[in-house]
């Protein structure tokens, strides 16, 4: 019948897809009544392993083993100096990231311990491990994905930000940032200078790439928290915050490396104008989308509508000198505020907006594939520089408790606390900041990478640990630990 039909037809062009894109890379007859074993045999009979030292065998052995590894792999599916596996063997990896994304949801939501670090890992074993993906095309893809994942998971955070509570938050948000920025950016710059014999300003300028918390994990975390919606308006506006005032610095700082001079006039001129842009594209653009978004309520694509409206919203802020974070935030603070906005404006209008389960299912394709993408980023050099990317970390931890302690002395439950003061990620956009120094040149801007990228894995690791211990706090309205799932009532 017709269904037969189609099946054999599809089955028939995947024969085709595998035995063209795959196989045609392959001798078929040197492998011909082989197994496995045999292929992996033959393989290193062709590409024996080099002495070792007998100095260090172990690290030679692992070495060696990785590399060979990663030949094999290439050897089996890319074509010559090719720098990304075949489509098929990518597609395999994007199913294992995809079903580990939702299985690590799932564990999250059972234990209280988030998924992060296991994908950040699987990364690492994706690319710098096997070889799947090789670190020069990750250079290449990391501008376009910054910009995606930023924009969508910026755009997500303000939609599920609340006015009310950011407005009763906001002054804990600012000290939280002040406090923080200066705290990171004061202890690994003088970890830097002092540790690595760097000057002061390329240390400060460390320090200033992993001087904020990553929004984009931030709030991936607070929506699944059982934490207060005072606490949950904090830590996702003081992540978004760091993110923004970390990027802009950053760049100030880049070009006062190469030119020997540090402007205090251009750093304040310059977050004036980010700031101002944002809030002009973001409350310009939201507020009239929504009474537009509200007449298109039945359009068949109106969240991809949105989505164009909101990268549009991106290149503009861009062309203005915004990075496109404060931008994203606002107009999704708009739309997820609409009913609230329309109320003190004293609007009616109808309460549809966007597609949330479409919304949803977006973010978490991106938000997973974000975490392995960090991964895939991953530097390994000099071990001095794997030793200071942990102490750093753990030394911005040992000063968020300190603050938590200093700035929330009331009004906060205990369980706000300790979630708080594990709260110290950081994420794509210290990784993306970290391969600047090196394509322009900087001083030590190899080293930049290798360090940054254990100072991500270690704080997430940190925050991993701490909110799987926090769970064991119930929280004040009731007993249990603190994840939760939302429910419509």
């Amino acid at each position: 019948n017709i269904m037969n039909l189609i099946f054999l037809s599809i089955f028939e062009e995947f024969q085709n897809l595998f035995k063209d894109g795959f196989l045609s890379k392959i001798d078929t007859d040197a492998l011909a009544d082989s197994n496995a074993r045999d292929l992996v045999r033959s393989y290193f009979e062709r590409n024996p392993l080099p002495e070792m030292d007998s100095n260090n065998p172990g690290m030679e052995i692992i070495i060696n083993g990785l590399a060979n590894v990663q030949n094999f792999v290439g050897e089996i599916s890319m074509g010559e100096g090719s720098l990304i596996a075949s489509a098929p063997i990518l597609l395999l990896a994007a199913s294992v990231v995809i079903i580990l994304g939702v299985l690590g949801e799932a564990f999250f939501k059972k234990t209280g311990i988030p998924d992060i670090a296991f994908l950040m890992i699987l990364g690492v074993m994706i690319g710098p491990v096997i070889g799947i993906v090789q670190p020069a095309a990750v250079i290449e893809i990391v501008p376009y994905f910054a910009a995606l994942a930023l924009i969508i998971i910026m755009f997500d955070g303000g939609y599920n930000l609340k006015i009310g509570q950011i407005l009763k938050t906001a002054h804990f948000s600012v000290i939280l940032v002040v406090l923080g920025f200066a705290a990171a950016v004061g202890t690994v710059g003088t970890f830097a200078h002092y540790g690595l014999g760097w000057e002061w300003l390329d240390s400060i300028l460390l320090g200033t790439i992993v001087g904020g918390s990553s929004s984009i994990i931030v709030f991936g975390l607070v929506r699944k928290l059982r934490i207060s919606d005072k606490a949950k308006s904090m830590l996702s506006f003081e992540s978004a915050l760091t993110d923004i005032l970390s990027t802009i610095v950053a760049f100030i700082l880049f070009e006062a490396v190469l030119s020997g001079s540090f402007s205090i006039d251009l750093l304040g001129e310059t977050l004036g104008r980010a700031i101002a842009v944002g809030l002009i594209l973001g409350f310009g653009v939201g507020i009239p989308w929504m009474f537009i978004i509200s007449k298109l309520s039945n359009a068949q694509h109106n969240y991809m509508l949105t989505l164009g409206v909101l990268f549009l919203l991106f290149f503009l802020a861009n062309s203005f000198g915004e990075s496109g974070a404060l931008t994203a935030l606002v107009f999704g603070l708009m739309l997820g505020n609409k009913k609230y906005l329309l109320k003190k404006l004293r609007i009616k209008l109808p309460e549809h907006t966007i597609d949330n389960s479409l919304h949803s299912q977006v973010t978490f394709i991106v938000r997973a594939f974000f975490f392995v993408f960090v991964g895939l980023l991953a530097s390994f050099g000099q071990i001095e520089y794997v030793i200071f990317g942990i102490v750093a970390a753990v030394a911005i931890y040992v000063g968020r408790i300190i603050i938590t302690h200093t700035a929330l002395v009331r009004g906060f439950s205990r369980l706000d606390k300790k979630v708080t003061s594990v709260m110290i990620p950081r994420g794509l956009a210290a990784a993306v900041l970290a391969t600047i120094p090196l394509t322009m040149g900087l001083q030590n801007g190899e080293a930049y990478p290798q360090i940054i990228f254990f100072i991500i894995l270690t704080s997430v690791i940190i925050t991993t640990i701490g909110l799987g211990g926090a769970k064991k706090i119930p929280p004040p309205e009731g007993s249990g630990g603190f994840v939760t799932e939302t429910k419509d009532k």
